[in-house]
């Protein structure tokens, strides 16, 4: 069996001839720059004739996952995030001390009347 390449491998049907550069239209567009807080560069593209308000001020890094801006000298810090809180500290946050034993001694209170014991 001989070996042979296979002509059209790789390329999409309908694709044309290879090389053709004429193959669609290319609408214009800007690049903005945006760089995170470790220096990196993320290069964003839009339409040329979108206004300006609709283009964002600060991106997320796909390199470092941090906020990205358009001034190179002052790169948007990390907003501080709170840490994750249990279902208990929210209950710390809204009982005293002294509500919460009274809240156990009442509960305590009804299973031992349905258990009946003293």
């Amino acid at each position: 069996m001989a070996t042979g390449g296979n002509a059209i491998r790789g390329t999409r049907v309908g694709a044309g001839p290879m090389g053709e550069q004429d193959h669609g239209f290319h609408a214009e567009r800007i690049s903005i720059s945006y760089w995170d807080a470790l220096g990196n560069e993320t290069v964003r593209h839009f339409a040329a004739g979108i206004p300006e308000e609709e283009i964002p001020d600060v991106i997320d890094s796909p390199h470092s996952g941090l906020p990205a801006g358009r001034d190179k000298a002052n790169p948007p810090a990390l907003a501080k995030t709170e840490p994750y809180k249990t279902h208990l500290a929210y209950v710390k946050e809204r009982r005293t001390e002294e509500e919460a034993d009274a809240l156990l001694e009442d509960a305590l209170k009804q299973l031992r009347d349905r258990r009946g014991q003293d």
